[in-house]
């Protein structure tokens, strides 16, 4: 069927966005699950906060590992058909979390969840990268990067009503059966600009017109390449600071509830009511970091590559908000605190994410989202497991004012390691 058989979907750009932002959502709704159960999950099975950080890991460990493959694998197969398999995978594991009996089958379920659950943000990407041109891609980045935070966002008043209308083990099996719908709903409706029949003919030109050459529809298929992608500067002035950012947002995504429980006193209706917070405050921060960076090119008359720069600095300065928390007075301030942090994060994590569509071609572009994501995430792992063996003796302060530092690290590497890449 031709574009002109059918009637076109006006700005159909942005509805493709919003169809990557549902998914992410579920995604994190499905790996967010496990935090808001951990209260419940913790008592009936039995498990130490040591045994909790193993199941954590082994998610992190199995997610880390598959990036760079499910990158290619998109890179290879495209968006579409792609993260189709993987959501089918992620969402099926997650429901077999209801199967668990102890801390290392839950690992296993949890492995596996990993496993499937690493093609969201390279396929984002991918689709971004398709679909927009480069003045916007910050903007649809941020969008669809609420995803994130929406899900976490749902993860606990759901999870808590399930528990309390059921058990845990209903909570795993709702969160999973929602993957299976959307991903039935992106195999039936995702296509490329070029190849999507509501399409105009106005807005193909205009997202094609605006992409830069090494961004171009490539002549043929083209296979991504690890070993090229990780020769270049750029790669590491992505995957270097993503290193030290991620361990922020996996510490608000699996331990804010136990903090809450262990070291705020709160019970588990209060978890519910409030833990949600901070991702609220970081769908904010993924649309104002978004446009962040088109602003500072407008008004500020700087590159676009500065831009991106300065976003991740203005989010690694706010950072220092949730290294504050040891002067919280109530649970009420520190979870106030760690709104800022979510805030905070989504607008450099955003900005970080994009330069993989800034710096690299098209035919590139999954596999090096998903390198730089295995980096990400074993800062991540590593963080998750110090956070395990620690926060029992010296407690979680001292943690949280090391994301800050580790952020503005990452800030300074970004500024000193990025440049603009030579026209493909």
């Amino acid at each position: 069927m031709t574009p002109s058989a059918v009637r076109p979907i006006r700005h159909l750009r942005w509805w493709i966005i919003a169809m990557v932002m549902v998914g992410t959502a579920v995604n994190y709704l499905a790996r967010s699950a496990l935090g808001s159960a951990a209260p419940t999950l913790t008592k009936e099975l039995d498990m130490s906060t040591q045994a909790y950080s193993y199941v954590v890991a082994a998610f992190q460990l199995a997610y880390t590992i598959v990036q760079p493959l499910a990158g290619w694998i998109l890179d290879v197969l495209g968006a579409k058909v792609g993260l189709f398999v993987f959501a089918i995978g992620w969402s099926l594991a997650n429901m077999a979390h209801a199967l668990a009996t102890g801390w290392p089958s839950l690992a296993v379920y949890r492995g596996l969840l990993g496993v499937f659950e690493g093609a969201v943000i390279p396929a984002g990407m991918k689709a971004v990268s398709d679909w927009f041109p480069d003045k916007e891609r910050s903007v649809a980045t941020g969008w669809f990067n609420i995803g994130t935070a929406i899900g976490s966002m749902i993860a606990p008043p759901l999870v808590v009503w399930c528990i309390l209308v059921g058990s845990w083990r209903l909570a795993f099996i709702v969160t999973g059966a929602v993957g299976l719908v959307w991903a039935a709903l992106w195999l039936a409706f995702y296509r490329r600009p070029q190849e999507h029949s509501r399409i105009s003919p106005e807005e193909l030109a205009y997202i094609e017109a605006g992409q830069a050459p090494d961004a171009a529809p490539a002549e043929g298929p083209r296979r991504p390449s690890w070993i090229t992608i990780a020769r270049t500067r750029n790669f590491w002035a992505i995957a270097l600071p993503r290193f030290l950012a991620d361990p922020a947002w996996q510490t608000f995504n699996f331990w804010i509830p136990l903090y809450l429980v262990t070291v705020r006193g709160m019970d588990l209706k209060q978890i519910a009511a409030f833990a949600w917070l901070p991702f609220l405050a970081a769908d904010l921060g993924s649309i104002f970091g978004g446009y962040l960076s088109p602003a500072l090119m407008r008004f500020g008359g700087v590159s676009l590559l500065t831009a991106r720069k300065l976003t991740i600095l203005t989010g690694s300065v706010l950072m220092i908000g949730p290294a504050c928390i040891a002067f919280a007075p109530n649970a009420y301030w520190a979870i106030a605190l760690f709104c800022v942090g979510g805030f905070a994060h989504q607008i450099l994590s955003g900005a970080l994410i994009t330069l993989s569509a800034d710096v690299f071609p098209k035919h590139q572009v999954a596999t090096a989202t998903g390198m730089a994501g295995t980096a990400a995430w074993t800062g991540g792992l590593l963080f998750s497991l110090l956070v395990g063996a620690l926060a029992t003796t010296i407690g979680y302060n001292p943690l949280f004012v090391c994301l800050a530092i580790f952020d503005l690290i990452g800030a300074a590497l970004v500024f000193s390691l990025l440049r603009k890449p030579a026209l493909a």
